[in-house]
């Protein structure tokens, strides 16, 4: 199956510009509800003062399964891209941009911490059993919409899935192309010429 990089090239057109909470994230990894007292946390534990659910955005190297056109392929990106990522969106002051299942913008939800896992043994995702790698993107959000805390707590949304524009799906390989559409080809050629 073939493997797209997906890059940043253009800082003010690529990146994430929302972070949704999704039922199932397309990087498998859901994420942890926190309690009160985080140190002692049970995890998946969901506390009604904090409101807060911590998980992986984005995880460097993962092979995310796409299908677009008929053609199936993975997705991943490289942990310099997704530092780039992180940056940009905090950058961009994206922080109140979520959405819910990818199709509702929210209000009242905010991500109030995001970092890069620059080192994985000492990393406070370690906090919250993420089992993050290093150039993991971690991101904390604050519930604080009934509606959607009450989603949170029935389990509706298990993890972030990100609203981006990326570089590479250029590269995704063309269809073998039938005979007729060969010669149609060859016909567009000689009239150009």
């Amino acid at each position: 199956m073939q493997e797209i990089e997906l890059t940043i090239r253009d800082e003010k057109k690529d990146g994430v510009f929302a972070i949704s909470m999704v039922e199932n994230p397309a990087i498998e990894e859901n994420w942890i509800a926190l309690s009160k007292d985080s140190n002692n946390i049970e995890l998946k534990v969901i506390d009604e003062e904090r409101r807060i659910v911590v998980g992986l955005a984005l995880v460097p190297e993962k092979r995310i399964y796409r299908k677009m056109k008929g053609k199936e392929f993975n997705i991943f990106f490289t942990a310099e891209t997704i530092s780039k990522t992180a940056e940009l969106y905090m950058k961009n002051l994206n922080g109140n941009n979520v959405t819910t299942e990818h199709e509702k913008p929210v209000q009242g939800v905010s991500v109030i911490e995001s970092w890069i896992v620059e080192d994985n043994k000492n990393d406070k995702s370690n906090l919250y059993d993420l089992k993050a790698v290093n150039g993991s993107w971690v991101v904390m959000m604050k519930i604080y919409n009934d509606e959607e805390w009450a989603k949170v707590k029935a389990g509706e949304y298990k993890g972030f899935s990100i609203e981006a524009m990326y570089q590479g799906f250029e590269q995704l390989q063309s269809k073998e192309l039938t005979e007729d559409e060969k010669l149609i080809e060859q016909i567009k050629q000689i009239i150009n010429k």
